[in-house]
């Protein structure tokens, strides 16, 4: 039984339709009470096909007791860890409560000797990296053309040094959690694996995303409407891009994580290994909606970080991944997941 903090969430519930697709068992953490659970979740005549349990990663008497009565065999972490959103009354309880909740699943996991623990990490730890802007986020760029400008970096491998500082508070987190991990691994014998997560999309992703256009672009194509960019942090142009990973391509590499017999490294990079550029995507929905006429403005916004993407060897030679949806068939797939009714 693989136990899944955040499993309820956007990529906790990819990652437990992945682990039933291995074989294996889950049960599903969350916070807030459980609500239905999506339609790949869910069996013949209604059966759930996985378990829930409602707790609070603060608590570590519960996390042990959901242990023990489903005979817990493995974690993946998925909750936050992080404090946010900002603007807490307690911002020192906080952080607090954000380091406690790793430190109580690791001491859960370690009570019951699990395994392996793999922890959610970002790809926005790698920002300030060699290769990338100071204090920026990377993932923009495409593939050379009038509307796509050639990659400018290697990818970036998870040996590549980082850079003690983050400009926000997620990746900020993300970096101290994998120091922790780190530590950890050596003093309880855990196998503690970091997942640094490129830009995920798909179904019950968010409709508008802060980070890139896709999720705004595929729900303007199902709805026939006008694409509202206002979230994003920075303009989108067609020039412009990321490393995008399919959310089912990334419940399959978290499984695989979980799931390998034996992982020679701590930290992976969980990504498709290449950018894909918004000209791609809007090609790729314009062909397969006749009319939508989605546009973005051409070349690349003025300071735009360099074009870079994460170095998936690692992720390949010790779990077998291989991505199964490629651009195409992840736009067919969204686009009938929300015509079907599902509003995210």
């Amino acid at each position: 039984m693989i136990l899944v903090t955040g499993g309820l969430g956007f990529i906790g519930s990819h990652t437990a339709r992945a682990l039933l697709d291995l074989g294996e068992e889950c049960v599903l953490v969350q916070r807030r009470e459980p609500g239905a659970l999506p339609g790949f979740l869910v069996g013949a005549g209604g059966r759930p096909l996985v378990r829930t349990e409602r707790a609070d990663l603060g608590d570590v008497e519960a996390l042990r007791r959901i242990g023990e009565r489903h005979a817990v065999t493995g974690v993946v972490h998925l909750a936050g860890s992080v404090p946010w959103p900002p603007g807490a009354a307690d911002p020192v309880g906080a952080a607090q409560d954000a380091l406690g909740s790793l430190f109580n699943v690791v001491r859960a996991a370690a009570g019951r000797q699990v395994p392996r623990v793999v922890v959610a990490s970002t790809i926005g730890v790698y920002a300030g990296a060699p290769g990338t802007l100071p204090g920026t986020a990377p993932g923009s760029g495409g593939d050379a053309g009038p509307d796509r400008t050639p990659e400018v970096t290697a990818p970036l491998g998870e040996d590549l040094p980082l850079p003690m500082t983050a400009g926000h508070a997620i990746p900020a987190f993300k970096k101290i959690g994998e120091l922790l991990t780190g530590h950890l691994a050596a003093a309880t014998g855990l196998d503690l694996v970091n997942a640094r997560i490129s830009a995920v999309w798909g179904p019950l992703g968010r409709p508008a995303s802060p980070f890139v256009a896709v999720p705004q672009l595929v729900h303007a194509a199902a709805r026939g409407t006008e694409p509202d960019l206002s979230a994003l942090y920075a303009p989108a142009r067609a020039g412009q891009g990321a490393d995008l990973i399919y959310a089912r391509d990334c419940g399959r590499a978290l499984a695989l994580l979980q799931t390998a017999p034996r992982l020679r490294h701590r930290t992976y990079n969980v990504a498709s290994g290449r950018i894909t550029g918004n000209a791609e995507v809007l090609a790729a929905l314009n062909a397969q909606v006749p009319g939508a006429g989605l546009s973005l403005p051409p070349g690349r916004e003025p300071g735009a970080g360099p074009d870079v993407r994460l170095d998936v060897t690692r992720l390949r030679q010790d779990t077998g991944y291989a991505p199964r949806y490629d651009l195409e068939r992840a736009v067919a797939d969204y686009l009938g997941w929300l015509r079907a009714g599902n509003p995210r």
